[in-house]
C-alpha cells in the first residue's frame, strides 16, 4: 500500500504578503502586489510592472548572518525564507546548526527553480569576466547560479539527509516538486520532504518574455489592473518572483508526532504533451492536460463530481479560455455544474518557476479555512468563457463545505502537472 501524504507546515514570500497570515489576509482581501518597477522603464521594456516581495532586503537580514548572506541572492533568499518558515510552521525547532552536527536522514527537499541565478550571472559573473577580474569574485558565486542552489542552501540550513535536490519544468516547477516528493514519501524513501520553488526578480530574468511580448504592456500606469487572468482585457501575464515551500510528511509520522495537518494530497500527476496536436515549445497539447488531470483524479480515487474548486494556472494570456474548456472536458461539467474556479495570478503576477508552489500555498489555505479568495481584474468575462462567469468569485467567498480542490501548472516544453488537494478528516 502507498503510503498517505499529508502537508503539516508551508511558508511563502509572495509579492502581496510575506508569511502564511499576511498572504492570507491579502488573498481573503483580492489585494495585488502588482507595482511599477522603475527600473523597467529605464530599460526600455514594454511591461513597466512586475510582482516583487516587499521589504525582502530586511527580512532576510533578520533571518541570516552576514556569511549566509553571501551566498543568497534573491531566489535563494525567497527559498530559504520560506523553508525556515516552513519549518517552524510544522512545529520544529530550528536550532543553530553552526554548533548541532547532527544530520536528519528521514528528511529530504525538492525546491527548484526556473531560470535561477540568471541575476547573479548578469550583474556580476558577466561583467568581471569581461573586465579580468575573476579572482575578485569570491568563492560563493557558484553557490548563487548553480540550479541546485536552492536546495543546497536549505539542506545545509536544515541539516537535511535525505534527497536534496532542485528540479526545473518552467512554470510547471513547484507543482511538480510537490509531486515528485509526494512520490518519494509514497515509496518510503522518506518520511518528511520539503517541497517548493523559487524564483528571482530581475530584468534579465524578464527580459526575454518582453522580447516575446507576452508580458502585459497595457496597464503600466495602473499597476494593481495589470494581471488580468480570464479577462477580456487581458493582454499578457504580469512577471513575478518568490517563492514557497510546503512540508509534507506521511500519515503515520505526522500523527505519531500530533502534528497540525493543512491537508491531505490525495492525487498527482506530471506529463508532458510531446508538442504535438497543437502542443508547442510555448502551448500545451490540449489531450496531454486532460491527461494529466485525469491522471491526477485516477491516482487519488477522486471522481470528477468531487471538485469543489480549481486554482488555476491561468496566466492572462490567450490561454486562458482553453484551459477553463479544458478542466470542462476533463471532468465531464458544463458551465453549471462547474467547479469554482480563481487565479492567485491576478494578485501576484506569474511567478514563473515560483508559480505552482506559491499557488499550492494559497490552495491549501482556502481548503484548511473553508474560503474561496476572488479573481481580480476580470470583470469583463473572456467572452469565450462567459458561460462560466458565475463559477468565477470576484469576491471572497465564504465555503465551510469545501472538501476537494484541483491545482494544476502549465509550462513551456508542454509539461503539464496537477495536484488533487483534500481536505484533512481524522477518518
Amino acid at each position: 500500500m502507498k503510503r498517505r501524504v499529508v502537508i503539516t507546515g508551508m511558508g511563502v514570500a509572495a509579492p502581496n504578503g510575506h508569511g502564511l497570515d499576511a498572504f492570507e489576509k491579502a488573498l481573503r482581501e483580492g489585494r495585488s502586489g502588482i507595482r511599477f518597477v522603475p527600473q523597467l522603464r529605464e530599460l526600455n521594456f514594454g511591461c513597466q510592472i512586475g510582482g516583487i516581495p516587499q521589504n525582502f532586503e530586511e527580512i532576510r537580514k533578520s533571518y541570516f548572518d552576514f556569511e549566509k548572506l553571501m551566498s543568497i541572492n534573491d531566489n535563494i533568499g525567497y527559498c530559504s525564507v520560506a523553508a525556515v518558515d516552513a519549518w517552524k510552521d510544522a512545529g520544529f525547532d530550528l536550532s543553530d546548526r553552526n554548533d548541532d552536527e547532527s544530520v536528519d536522514w528521514d528528511t529530504g527537499a525538492i525546491l527548484g527553480c526556473g531560470i535561477g541565478g540568471m541575476d547573479t550571472i548578469a550583474e556580476k559573473v558577466v561583467p568581471m569576466v569581461k573586465e579580468g577580474k575573476v579572482r575578485r569574485m569570491g568563492s560563493r558565486i557558484v553557490e548563487q547560479v548553480m540550479n541546485s542552489g536552492t536546495s543546497a542552501r536549505v539542506g545545509g540550513l536544515l541539516g537535511l539527509g535525505n534527497q536534496v535536490t532542485s528540479n526545473s519544468a518552467a512554470c510547471s516547477t513547484g507543482t511538480e516538486a510537490v509531486a515528485d516528493a509526494v512520490q518519494r514519501i509514497r515509496h518510503g524513501l522518506a518520511k518528511r520532504m520539503l517541497a517548493g520553488s523559487s524564483e528571482g526578480a530581475s530584468p534579465f530574468i524578464w527580459a526575454g518574455f518582453d522580447a516575446m511580448r507576452v508580458i502585459a504592456r497595457k496597464f503600466n500606469e495602473d499597476p494593481e489592473a495589470g494581471s488580468r487572468p480570464m479577462s477580456a482585457s487581458a493582454n499578457g501575464f504580469v512577471p513575478g518572483s518568490g517563492g514557497a515551500v510546503l512540508v509534507l510528511e506521511d500519515l503515520e509520522t505526522a500523527l505519531g508526532r500530533n502534528a497540525r495537518i493543512y491537508a491531505e494530497i490525495a492525487g498527482i500527476a506530471v506529463n508532458c504533451g510531446g508538442q504535438r496536436n497543437g502542443g508547442s515549445m510555448t502551448a500545451p497539447n490540449p489531450e496531454g492536460v486532460r491527461r494529466c488531470i485525469l491522471g491526477a483524479l485516477a491516482d487519488g480515487g477522486v471522481d470528477p463530481g468531487e471538485i469543489d474548486a480549481i486554482n488555476g494556472h491561468l496566466t492572462a494570456t490567450f490561454a486562458d479560455p482553453y484551459e477553463v474548456r479544458n478542466w470542462s472536458e476533463s471532468l465531464g461539467r458544463g458551465p453549471q455544474e462547474f467547479p469554482y474556479i480563481n487565479a492567485t495570478k491576478s494578485m501576484i503576477g506569474h511567478c514563473l518557476g515560483a508559480a505552482g508552489s506559491i499557488e499550492s500555498v494559497a490552495a491549501v489555505l482556502q481548503l484548511y479555512k473553508g474560503f474561496l479568495h476572488p479573481s481580480i481584474n476580470c470583470e469583463d468575462i473572456h467572452p469565450d468563457i462567459e458561460a462560466f462567469a458565475d463559477r468565477i468569485p470576484r469576491k471572497e467567498l465564504a465555503f465551510p463545505g469545501l472538501r476537494v480542490l484541483a491545482k494544476a501548472s502549465f509550462g513551456f516544453g508542454d509539461v503539464n502537472s496537477c495536484i488533487i488537494f483534500k481536505k484533512w478528516t481524522a477518518s
